[in-house]
């Protein structure tokens, strides 16, 4: 199957190819003719498989068709996310599948002002991707409403359960006309999530993708412990050590692509850059110069780097572990091809251990490492119920101070990455500490890690069900 089969508008395979998409993904390919003909949908799918063009493009095509207006003050589509970093992902895609329709997307969530949200709101928008507490406090002051959407996606709803916006969303819902469609996607389905899910879906299509969790065989792992401002140098010396022919090397973000690409000129490394910024000549252009070696080094983001299929890449650098295990896999599988072998390479900065462990988690099995960091006299622990947390040498319960932030006021929301709440704009509310305490424990976090140690030991790991 490819896009142009399917049946969307040809606008919005005109941007797919200019993005370099022909090939629709197993969850893409199951859910588009579905949602295309306005049925609900059911998605049990991880980060990472494609879900935001699942039901994005199927948005874009009915919001195209229909030649309506957005309300002032409202939208036609609603789209729920639990983070404000998801929420401006999904909608800088639909902005790119979308750049040939005139249509208009906003996002709104906690942690900024609210002047530049009421603006758009007023004006009204096609598409509005929100985090569920701000759009509350938009709806409780006025600012926006809801009476005129057409199609409602929640996105990672066990997440917004996670994060506490399950009082928030039960507060929207009956604020959405009720002839709509409903999109509905979630990692996994505990009861409450499944309840709710049956509530609000009308006979839905149900789609399940199983995640990635094998690696190739024949990539030879790596692990490299060593701070941010350190990862230039050490990436410098890979690439010019033997042995490395085509390497490719992913980075988060296209402004941080575009960054590594600059340092590695400055230390006399021809590599480019390939990302969503880039127009398709560039794109082309950048893996020509790949394939014939003319730049050995090709740094990519994890959507860019899904066209790239070239054989005789010796060596997977990762500048940046990635926002999901599964992008781990997909990365190290650009190595290793047609039998050959290949080395990957992740460069692990503290702030980033939890995706690490999550990796392991997803692959079990601890990659083999060494420590380069300037300073590791102080271990580093996964503390319970905060993984962004160190604890201090020494066995003491305190956090260092520079890491100890406010804790709003009962009944204060905040955003769920945000520093420190804004009024109300945050997103998510505070969950009294001994509400906490009673959770019981979840099954993917019965598992713990020892210290980063001095020498290149393996965390040691307790896993229960493994």
């Amino acid at each position: 199957m490819s896009f142009d089969t399917i049946g969307l508008d040809g606008r919005i395979l005109q941007a797919l190819a200019e993005e370099g998409y022909t090939t629709p993904t197993p969850i893409q390919a199951q859910s588009i003719p579905a949602a295309l003909e306005g049925r609900d949908l059911l998605g049990i799918a991880q980060t990472g498989t494609g879900k935001t063009a699942a039901f994005g493009l199927p948005l874009l095509h009915r919001l195209s068709q229909g030649g309506a207006r957005p309300p002032r003050g409202g939208c036609r589509a609603l789209i729920l996310s639990p983070t404000r970093e998801l929420a401006s992902q999904i909608a800088d895609s639909l902005k790119a599948y979308g750049r040939h329709l005139g249509l208009s997307v906003a996002v709104v969530f906690g942690g900024v002002g609210y002047g530049p949200q009421r603006t758009a709101l007023a004006r009204g928008v096609d598409i509005l991707v929100a985090t569920p507490g701000r759009l509350q406090d938009h709806l409780d002051q006025g600012t926006a409403r809801l009476d005129r959407v057409e199609a409602l996606v929640l996105d990672e709803a066990d997440q917004m359960l996670d994060k506490g916006f399950w009082p928030a969303i039960r507060r929207i819902l009956p604020l959405l006309p009720k002839p709509r469609q409903t999109m509905f996607f979630s990692a996994t389905m505990p009861a409450e999530v499944a309840k709710l899910a049956g509530e609000i879906l009308k006979d839905p299509l149900r789609v399940e993708v199983t995640p990635v969790a094998t690696t190739a065989e024949k990539v030879e792992q790596k692990l490299i412990f060593v701070e941010n401002s350190g990862k230039r140098g050490v990436l410098a010396g890979l690439l010019r050590a033997e042995g490395v022919g085509r390497a490719l090397v992913f980075a988060r973000t296209k402004h941080g692509a575009d960054k590594v690409v600059k340092n590695l000129a400055a230390d006399g490394i021809q590599a480019n850059a390939i990302h969503g910024n880039k127009s398709q000549p560039q794109r082309e252009r950048a893996l020509a110069e790949f394939r014939t070696g003319r730049a050995p080094v090709l740094v990519a983001t994890d959507i860019a780097a899904r066209g790239i299929d070239v054989d005789g890449v010796t060596h997977v650098i990762q500048h940046d572990m990635p926002d999901t295990a599964e992008a781990y896999v997909h990365r190290i599988g650009r190595t290793a091809r047609a039998g050959a072998t290949g080395i990957a390479i992740a460069l692990c900065s503290p702030d980033e251990r939890e995706k690490l462990w999550q990796v392991e988690k997803l692959i079990r099995q601890e990659i083999p490492r060494e420590d380069r960091r300037q300073d590791v006299s102080q271990p580093m622990h996964r503390t319970a119920g905060r993984p962004d947390a160190v604890k201090p040498a020494g066995g003491g319960r305190g956090r260092p101070q520079q890491q100890q932030q406010r804790r709003p006021q009962q009944g204060q929301r905040r955003d769920a990455h945000a520093p420190k709440p804004q009024g109300r704009g945050g997103d998510a509310p505070q969950r009294r500490p001994a509400a906490a305490a009673a959770q019981p424990e979840r099954k993917d976090r019965a598992w713990r890690d020892a210290d980063f140690r001095d020498g290149g030991n393996a965390p040691a790991f307790l896993r229960r069900g493994h």
